[in-house]
């Protein structure tokens, strides 16, 4: 894909830094989720979840309703080279407790989150 090879050629080089997550678009749920790949799992009228794994490398996995019907729900917007942007932030509340932003595909860990921070913590 040419995204993910100029954004490869722009982290190499120095001028972007390298993401934790990008977006990847899914027809549903897949089985089995990467690692750093955020998939828009698709519904009638476009993206209907976002789901991942949480970054502190608990193995959790974190299904975000976009739904405008539903609630809670997030927003996330990707910019061209697949680095999603999640609003509000993520807060687990239970297991790792893990809270975070993903801001631009790097995630910004907030002070009250849990213990075992991989990525950028």
């Amino acid at each position: 894909m040419l995204k993910d090879l100029v954004r490869g050629a722009l982290t190499l080089v120095g001028l972007m830094p390298r993401p934790d997550i990008v977006t990847r678009p899914a027809p549903e749920q897949p089985e089995e989720m990467r690692d750093g790949l955020l998939y828009l799992i698709a519904g009638r009228s476009g993206p209907k979840w976002a789901g991942f794994l949480c970054p502190c490398g608990c193995g959790e996995r974190i299904l975000l309703s976009l739904s405008q019907e539903r609630r809670p729900r997030w927003s996330v917007d990707a910019d061209w080279f697949g680095r999603p942007t999640v609003t509000p932030s993520v807060r687990q509340t239970d297991g790792c407790m893990s809270h975070y932003w993903v801001r631009k595909g790097r995630v910004d860990w907030c002070r009250d989150s849990g213990v075992g921070k991989k990525v950028g913590g």
